[in-house]
């Protein structure tokens, strides 16, 4: 059979976009775990939008801008504020209930880097379990969703150059292929490379890689945001800690219970997650433990049942009014270089959600715009799409995958994540990277899948990945937002007008992320 659209991946942008499709359209939706299991169910956050009084779309841009130290598309991000109130009031109008005061107003939070309280919640510190929900359970003729669908290889028109399809491998390790007109990737960031990390197991990065094994360009893959607060238990990070603890009255202190941002930018607890980042990191490089005070938070439990629930799982007594935290891998701001709607370098392949570099975010990410993002591009690539008559030609099925083993030397997935986040983390030197380009040189990132397991490939996608990551992160010689170079401390002029771009033909630095002239489309 042939779909209209083939999404991969189960997230906000995924579910979005297959809400907003016409709905004589046939769409297959693959998920590589369960469809539950993305990193939008484990959102504490929100939705970031200027919905309350005070507040505007202006003010949302400034500090969306600041944050992410002015290295955006302007228009985008202009775009993507001016519709988030449309985009709640369209949620609430299909049924999503937000929470409210007791005026029976929008009860609105309050965020690192945000000048006005505007994080819309749903369920407390579970608003991406019940947005991820809400679109779940939003029936549509034409959609067939298949879990746990590993895909491992773009399939491409020889003759034109066009995506046509993918190929996948199910639980049992079968390979089934599927072709359609038009290839979605929204399968997450990058997370998954790193040993501390807040995002599902599942986020490895498979769709940069997929991407830049088909051709297409990537762009700006050093900028990776790393969140301060990731709950410790054991000895290790267990899960997030929501900014908007720190919104509510949180404190980050010392063992001592020194206020450890006091005097280290004009918004404290508060900053922009890089700035809060590195001062964390830099605290725990020298042995020092950091807590997250929530002893000036009244009803703690009721306000935050997903943070209450994990820390009860991890045996981290609320009690105590201290929780441990450090900083982890969270957020990609680069990634499928992509136009206006979602269109990659290659022909009949789309990127939407933190998988694609839309501009928005800039160098570091402003808390809950990513929510905010999924919801706005899922919609728009859908609008594109639903405008579109063309219907390509589509090649016979593709061969199966060989079973004929092969013996390529792979590293262990552990020891990728440490050396990644060594490193290519929070702070990052030439002397590491060179370091990292060695190891990870070390082995075959563009080794042939045939008859690899699943294991196998994801090991290799990773390898791939964090290969793109290492060498945007040696080649910008600034710091700026969560690109962090100890040997470059300062922001560089000439490198802040600069893109990275990554494909297999090689390395280009331009200003821009696609070749693409922006489209105009018609709600």
């Amino acid at each position: 059979m042939t779909y209209h659209c083939i999404i991969v991946g189960g997230g906000i942008a995924a579910l979005q976009l297959a809400h907003h499709l016409k709905r004589d359209m046939d769409i297959l939706l693959l998920t590589k775990g369960e469809i539950r299991s993305s990193n939008t169910y484990r959102a504490q956050g929100g939705i970031a939008a200027a919905v309350g009084q005070g507040d505007s779309p202006a003010l949302h841009y400034n500090d969306t801008i600041q944050a992410g130290r002015d290295f955006h598309n302007y228009k985008e991000v202009a775009d993507l504020v001016k519709e988030g109130p449309n985009l709640i009031s369209a949620l609430q109008h299909e049924g999503l209930h937000f929470d409210k005061g007791p005026d029976g107003r929008l009860a609105l939070g309050m965020e690192g880097a945000h000048s006005r309280n505007r994080i819309v919640h749903s369920g407390g510190d579970a608003s991406g379990k019940w947005l991820a929900e809400h679109l779940i359970r939003m029936e549509r003729p034409g959609l067939t969703i298949r879990e746990n669908r590993f895909v491992y290889e773009l399939a491409m028109d020889p003759t034109t150059n066009r995506c046509v399809g993918v190929q996948v491998l199910d639980e049992s390790g079968r390979t089934e292929s599927y072709f359609g007109r038009h290839i979605i990737l929204a399968t997450g960031g990058v997370g998954g490379l790193y040993d501390q990390t807040s995002n599902d197991p599942t986020i490895t990065g498979d769709g940069i890689a997929l991407a830049y094994r088909a051709g297409a360009e990537l762009v700006d893959m050093e900028f990776i945001q790393f969140h301060p607060t990731l709950l410790v238990g054991a000895g290790r990070t267990v899960g997030l800690v929501s900014e908007a603890v720190r919104g509510a009255g949180g404190r980050l202190v010392d063992n001592s219970g020194r206020k450890v941002m006091e005097g280290k930018h004009p918004l404290g607890d508060l900053a922009p997650r890089h700035i809060v980042a590195h001062e964390l990191f830099k605290l725990r490089t020298k042995g020092e433990e950091v807590f997250l005070d929530i002893t000036g938070i009244t009803g703690f439990r009721k306000k935050f049942p997903t943070i209450t629930e994990l820390c009860e799982a991890n045996g981290i007594p609320i009690a105590t009014g201290k929780l441990p935290v450090a900083p982890g891998g969270h957020f990609l701001m680069g990634g499928i270089a992509v136009d206006t709607v979602g269109r990659t370098t290659m022909p009949g392949l789309y990127a939407i959600g933190e998988t694609a570099a839309t501009g928005v975010h800039g160098a570091n990410r402003l808390a809950s715009n990513s929510l905010l993002e999924g919801l706005y591009y899922g919609r728009k690539l859908a609008l594109f799409l639903n405008e579109l008559q063309e219907t390509p030609v589509f090649p016979n099925p593709l061969r199966q995958r060989s079973t004929h083993e092969t013996a390529d030397f792979l590293p262990e997935p552990d020891e990728l994540r440490r050396q990644m986040m060594k490193h290519a983390g929070i702070i990052r030197s030439r002397k590491g990277l060179e370091e990292l380009d060695r190891w990870l040189g070390s082995y075959k990132a563009d080794s042939s899948l045939a008859g690899k397991s699943k294991k196998d490939i994801q090991t290799v996608f990773m390898l791939q990945t964090a290969k793109l990551i290492a060498k945007g992160a040696m080649l910008r010689e600034e710091s700026r937002g969560a690109h962090i170079r100890s040997d470059f401390p300062d922001e560089s002029e000439h490198f802040g007008k600069i893109h990275i771009m990554q494909s297999k033909k090689g390395l280009e630095m331009r200003d821009r992320h696609c070749e693409y002239d922006q489209i105009t489309i018609h709600a």
